[in-house]
């Protein structure tokens, strides 16, 4: 048994070094963000998807590239707009004149990692289009089925402030991204840096792939590894249970969402480097794992956005539930 644990914690320490040399590749770029750099990482080995949510320039579409450029994966990046069609992402079937045949012809879609700029911007059918391919992992064109490159993996974008020309994501979608970040504004220091930078180069080119696509893979198998007791799995679903319960929210979190924190807080303990799961993991990924999948009554609405209600409605409800020991 003891030696079973060494193996654990060895796989974990391994682990561990990749994922530092990821996040240092990152940060390469990204200043002063460490905990959004974490969060990012953690959906990447939970294999879940990402929504990274804040105001314009504070380098939303700069995280989700550095990932990109950090990773030895093929990627596309797909700015969202009004008039995007399903077929400008999936594809479509062109008839070729030689053979007397439609042939698919594969859209940016079919790629490892997808950035999704400013996702809200399109319309719901292009997001439906889209949808399929984050809980499927396939697209459907003219009734046949076309899997998509593995590793998968959607990083979306989206600005929180402005809603002109934009079309809010449905709760079905919301529900599909494991983790919702947000970036801020840099602290001085690092605001300071970035001036230093930017003013002789972009970072960004010169970042090259520190991580292929069969790290990935390991790094997602042996988080499914990482231990959590069942006093855990207790307490997350004592959370779980008490948004369902709550007078406040008109809609609570999904087993798909009970699921994702779980993994989660696996692949965070792995961060950690360590082969089991703590009560931090649980309480530090409620928040960017919950919050956005939660609709707050109308009797309880107030002046702040939606996200920061479903926030504020979520700290109460944790403060009610016991910490396990």
């Amino acid at each position: 048994m003891k030696r079973l644990a060494d193996r654990e914690e060895e796989r974990a320490a391994l682990a561990f070094a990749r994922i530092e040399r990821l996040q240092s590749a990152i940060e390469t770029v990204i200043h002063g963000k460490s905990e959004a750099v974490r969060l990012v990482i953690v959906a990447l080995i939970a294999g879940g998807h990402i929504l990274i949510e804040d105001v314009p320039g504070v380098g939303k579409t700069t995280l989700a590239q550095a990932l990109a450029r950090s990773l030895d994966l093929t990627f596309q990046r797909i700015q969202f707009t009004s008039d995007l069609l399903p077929s400008d992402l999936i594809g479509l079937s062109v008839y070729n004149e030689r053979t007397g045949e439609f042939e698919f012809k594969a859209g940016p879609i079919f790629a490892n990692v997808i950035l999704a700029d400013e996702i809200n911007r399109t319309t719901p059918k292009t997001q439906s289009a889209l949808l399929e391919a984050m809980a499927e992992g396939h697209v459907t064109v003219e009734g046949e089925t076309y899997p998509l490159p593995q590793p998968f993996v959607v990083i979306a974008t989206q600005n929180p402030i402005e809603h002109h020309g934009t079309y809010p994501l449905p709760e079905s979608q919301l529900d599909r991204f494991m983790l919702r970040v947000r970036i801020g504004y840099p602290e001085a220091q690092a605001e300071r840096r970035i001036l230093h930078e930017r003013a002789k180069r972009d970072p960004l080119d010169e970042l090259r792939p520190v991580m292929n696509g069969e790290e990935v893979w390991e790094l997602r198998r042996i988080a499914t590894q990482v231990r959590v007791d069942d006093a855990l799995i207790d307490y997350l679903l004592r959370i779980v249970d008490a948004t369902r319960r709550s007078e406040m929210l008109d809609l609570g979190v999904s087993p798909r969402g009970t699921l994702a924190l779980f993994r989660a807080a696996q692949a965070l303990a792995l961060t950690e480097n360590r082969a089991y799961c703590v009560p931090d993991d649980i309480k530090r990924l409620v928040m960017p794992v919950f919050a956005h999948r939660l609709v707050v009554n109308s009797r309880f609405s107030s002046s702040l956005r939606r996200s920061e209600e479903a926030e504020a409605v979520l700290r109460e409800i944790i403060k009610t539930i016991a910490v396990p020991v």
